[in-house]
């Protein structure tokens, strides 16, 4: 019995021999074939094909997909316009230099500038060109069969052969059933069994590209349709989902105040929790505020719990629960001792991790000084949830209510509300106040516990400290593609390891019979160049096949079997 073998690298042939394979040796995949560099033909429809062939190459999308991820960047770096408005100011103010470049760079609007557009654009082209024709040709390609064997089949990288006495239609059909079983595609040519296999390789990277594409059209709608805006609410407080009840409010550009879900909810109570004791003293342990919400004008009212990072979904909005603060219920007299201000509570804007809080009071109408002349009223306002006592520094020492105290200086004179310039509420405009002057000439102000009363100078009237109530800020944030983006991201990374771990290669097996009467069967396969399983598998194969038709007595039994030094090398 003798049995020769050749296994070489599984390599596609590259040499004008191995071009010589014909369709067997076709390539494996469905990337279009790199043209030699040429000067395009002249005139508009010449350049026109060109420069498409370069727009729809590999080299070219993944320069354009590099280039969109650097133009990121500085979306991230820079204080965008259409997410902080504020910060952008803030940056113009310190940087006058660089805004009006900036600004000529579209930078404040990096998402919706024209280069950002217009890279995005060309990498949607570039991959649609792309795909396309790749999709026709995969489609192509599983309609039809593997290519027939070639005539000479030690060409192949991968090739083993043997003498046996079963006949030559038997050893085809093992094969076949062979080759069925370890799920190639195969089928009888001539004298020969053509199979193939790993056409999953090409579905995923086709699968990935389009996974792409699907997720370039989400970001692009989401962005268009987005909207996000913010809601600071007083427990006992509600909100309905119209544009004017918001504190802050931006959208995408194709947003339109019809697309806002109709829905609405209250504050019934805002619960949080503080770890009291050890390192992590103050630490958040719950935030939750229960409200209870209805859709549509004439909506069942429900109730439920909104906590962090588990928002209220309502159609194709979330509402979440983002930040927690403390309001102090103040009431204000005027000199007579009439109420102007009656137990408001007013909300102060968190500094720190435990909630030392500052903020404006403003009574704007009704009061009257001594003189009985109107004036408006203003006090700077200090707040600490827990305080630490008489010669303590002004900051809270723990975020919860254990000892209250709000600390007031107090202004009279006009807040500048009816010039019809917009202005914060948590920031008072001390261009047309006076200040209430104390015995010693000095700014008039005070700390004032729950249940204590500041008395202004002059007979001006009094503030009192009533309480405290909780507030939350909400979010409600509508991002139509979100759910499709997530949907392309999961089948980007399948289509990504599908084809970076399925091996794409094929196998011929040809029975023919000898001049001596007796059966010679030859195998070979071929793969990719970074394949190494090809020949692992041929000999797996192969050893299968030599079981059911095991080899013949070798006629010159003083010949030992021949093995080539580039098999031998490689073995």
């Amino acid at each position: 019995m003798s049995t020769t073998s050749k296994t070489g690298p599984d390599a596609a042939p590259n040499t004008p021999e191995d071009q010589e394979l014909g369709a067997a040796g076709s390539q494996l995949s469905t990337a279009p074939a790199e043209e030699a560099p040429h000067l395009p033909a002249l005139g508009v429809v010449g350049w026109a094909r060109w420069f498409w062939r370069q727009l729809t190459s590999m080299r070219v999308a993944l320069l354009l997909l590099l280039l969109l991820s650097l133009g990121a960047i500085p979306g991230s770096l820079i204080p965008q316009t259409g997410i902080d408005a504020t910060k952008v100011a803030e940056f113009r103010e310190q940087h006058t230099t660089l805004a009006p470049l900036y600004d000529k760079l579209g930078l404040f609007n990096v998402y919706s500038s024209v280069w950002f557009s217009a890279i995005y654009i060309l990498l949607f082209v570039s991959l649609i060109g792309c795909i396309v024709p790749r999709t026709w040709q995969f489609v192509g390609q599983l309609r039809g069969r593997p290519p027939a064997a070639p005539r000479r089949l030690t060409r192949l990288p991968a090739y083993t052969t043997w003498r046996t006495e079963a006949r030559p239609e038997q050893v085809r059909e093992a094969a076949l059933a062979l080759l069925r079983k370890r799920r190639f595609r195969a089928h009888l040519s001539g004298d020969a069994v053509a199979a193939e296999k790993g056409y999953l390789r090409e579905a995923g990277n086709l699968i990935f590209h389009l996974a792409l594409i699907v997720m370039l059209i989400a970001f692009a709608w989401g962005q268009l349709m987005k909207s996000e805006g913010n809601k600071l609410i007083l427990e006992g407080d509600g909100f309905a989902n119209t544009l004017t009840q918001y504190d802050d409010f931006k959208s995408g550009s194709l947003f339109t105040q019809d697309d806002l879900d109709p829905f609405s909810f209250t504050l019934k109570d805002f619960t949080g929790t503080y770890e009291p004791t050890g390192p992590n003293r103050g630490t958040p342990r719950t935030f939750e505020a229960d409200v209870t919400y209805s859709v549509g004008a004439y909506g069942e009212e429900r109730r439920t719990t909104v906590r962090v990072n588990e928002p209220l979904e309502i159609g194709g909005s979330k509402v979440y629960l983002v930040s927690h603060g403390y309001a102090p219920v103040v009431t204000v007299r005027d000199g007579k001792g009439r109420v102007v201000m009656d137990k408001e509570a007013v909300p102060l804007l968190p500094l720190d991790g435990n909630v030392t809080s500052s903020g404006a009071i403003k009574v704007m109408d009704g009061y009257r000084n001594a003189e009985g002349v109107k004036e408006q009223l203003g006090f700077n306002a200090f707040f600490l949830p827990t305080y630490g006592g008489q010669g303590s520094t002004m900051l809270s020492t723990f975020p919860a209510l254990l000892n209250p105290m709000l600390a007031l200086s107090a202004y009279h004179g006009d807040l500048g509300v009816d010039s019809g310039i917009p202005q914060s509420v948590y920031q008072l405009d001390k261009k047309n106040l006076k200040e209430f002057k104390d015995s010693d000439g000095e700014l008039f102000k005070k700390q004032l516990k729950v249940g204590q009363t500041m008395t202004l100078p002059d007979g001006a009237g009094s503030v009192t400290f009533e309480g405290v109530k909780e507030w939350a800020g909400f979010q409600v944030a509508r991002q139509p593609g979100s759910g499709w983006a997530l949907a392309g991201s999961l089948a980007a990374i399948v289509g990504l390891a599908a084809s970076l771990f399925i091996q794409r290669r094929r196998v011929w097996v040809r029975a023919v019979e000898g001049a001596d009467g007796v059966t010679v069967v030859e195998m070979a396969g071929l793969g990719r160049s970074e394949s190494a399983k090809v020949p692992e598998e041929l000999g797996d194969l192969a050893g299968v096949l030599y079981e059911r038709a095991p080899g013949a007595p070798d006629p010159h039994p003083s010949d030992s079997p021949a093995v080539s030094a580039e098999g031998a090398e490689q073995q």
